[in-house]
């Protein structure tokens, strides 16, 4: 009996799942997985520092939709099919069991990335998945109901079956040998980065708040000026900047409004979040009578880091030595502005280590999220990263990747065994 062929191009996350489970679910299925690179599953092995955050504790499907700026309603149906309690219950039942973080991302127990690598690579090795490396595909030709896959060393690669989890693409060129085939592309924007503060002119160092790099605060709001875009969450000051979960939520949100924006915009941060200007001047009237002869430097009475209390101080103008009881009004008033909404320029950004991610790629209402096949061409598929799907960080991106990977290997492999 003539095997029929499925390839998968794309050795990432949402490859190496629709390859490994369709070879499972198939065993007449001959499956080739081609990966342009040296390396498999690089983004795997980064992952969460090393760690992989392979999925998020969240088992609500509507809530968990919420956490993709593009592509929700995608995801929300397919998630019927292979949601998060089926990747925890997959990879347990390969020996790899997961835990759960206070904010919800879910990391294998043994803090290692390597652990989720070896079990695909193993699953990979279990089912007979071939793997060609350094296999660039530059053309697919689609004739007579296959596909010929034509390489950058003029190879050439017949499938009866194609699934496309190559990933995101950085640049609209980078799509043309997929819009050959008749998709439509969304172009592509950056997603997840964070927000540098300009320096200053000839040599001279930058924004002064970058002086206190390494300091956190664990809850701040940020919003960005003249829209609606605004998040909540822990914020990391940068020797170039801000980052931190907060601002890697609003980078994904606001990715396609901050590139016509060239990346230039201002935004407010609120260091007291929940808290509004006059609730604090109310709290400043207490403080003037409970801590008359107290130093204003020497008493954080707002739970901030010290160092970002002392910035904000002579920031405000504020000296250090002053007493509460003899703050101006003046000073007051500009100290309670830089508490909860200081103002900062933003220019330029700056990848999130090597997390990247892209908005855009295959427009979604040319894809059957029930099957992930192509609506345009029978027996084509996509996974991962390669359609107009992205979320925020967390667990997220990788979870769609699972879901998609194995919605296409269902149906090309046939059903569950």
């Amino acid at each position: 009996m003539i095997k029929k062929k499925l390839i998968v191009v794309g050795g990432g996350a949402a490859g190496f799942f629709c390859a490994v489970n369709a070879a499972r679910m198939n065993p007449h299925l001959k499956v080739i997985l081609v990966e342009k690179t040296h390396k498999l599953l690089s983004k795997v092995k980064v992952s969460g520092g090393g760690r992989c955050n392979v999925t998020h504790a969240c088992f609500d499907i509507a809530e968990m939709s919420k956490k993709y700026p593009r592509g929700g309603n995608f995801v929300k149906k397919t998630f019927h099919r292979f949601f998060t309690t089926d990747t925890i219950k997959w990879f347990e039942e390969r020996g790899v069991k997961l835990k759960t973080e206070t904010d919800g991302r879910m990391f294998p127990v043994t803090d290692s990335s390597q652990t989720i690598v070896d079990c695909l690579l193993k699953e990979a090795n279990s089912y007979g998945v071939e793997i060609l490396m350094n296999a660039d595909v530059k053309r697919v030709i689609q004739s007579s109901g296959r596909f010929t896959l034509v390489l950058s060393d003029a190879r050439n690669l017949v499938a009866d079956y194609l699934c496309i989890a190559s990933g995101g693409y950085s640049k609209s060129a980078m799509f043309d040998w997929l819009k050959e085939l008749g998709h439509t592309i969304e172009d592509p924007v950056p997603s997840l980065f964070t927000f540098n503060l300009p320096a200053g002119q000839a040599g001279m160092p930058g924004h002064p708040i970058t002086k206190l790099m390494g300091v956190s605060v664990e809850y701040a709001s940020v919003k960005i000026a003249g829209t609606k875009l605004e998040q909540k969450g822990p914020l990391l000051i940068t020797h170039w900047g801000l980052s931190g979960p907060v601002i890697l939520k609003l980078s994904a949100w606001g990715a396609r409004d901050l590139k016509e924006r060239n990346w230039e915009f201002g935004i407010t941060v609120n260091w007291l979040p929940g808290e509004n200007e006059l609730r604090v001047k109310e709290k400043f009237i207490q403080l003037r009578f409970e801590l008359a002869s107290q130093k204003i430097s020497g008493k954080n009475v707002f739970g901030l880091p010290q160092r970002l209390w002392l910035f904000l101080l002579d920031h405000s103008k504020v000296n250090k030595e002053t007493r509460w009881a003899d703050l101006t009004a003046r000073d007051e008033n500009r100290l309670i502005r830089n508490l909860c909404a200081c103002e900062f320029f933003i220019k330029g950004k700056t990848t999130f280590k090597e997390e990247f991610v892209t908005a855009g790629g295959i427009r979604l209402n040319e894809i059957d999220p029930n099957t992930m096949m192509s609506k345009k061409i029978p027996n084509l598929f996509f996974a991962g990263e390669i359609m107009d799907v992205d979320g925020v960080t967390g667990g997220f991106n990788f979870q769609h990747a699972w879901t998609s990977g194995f919605i296409a290997a269902q149906n090309i492999g046939g059903p569950v065994s």
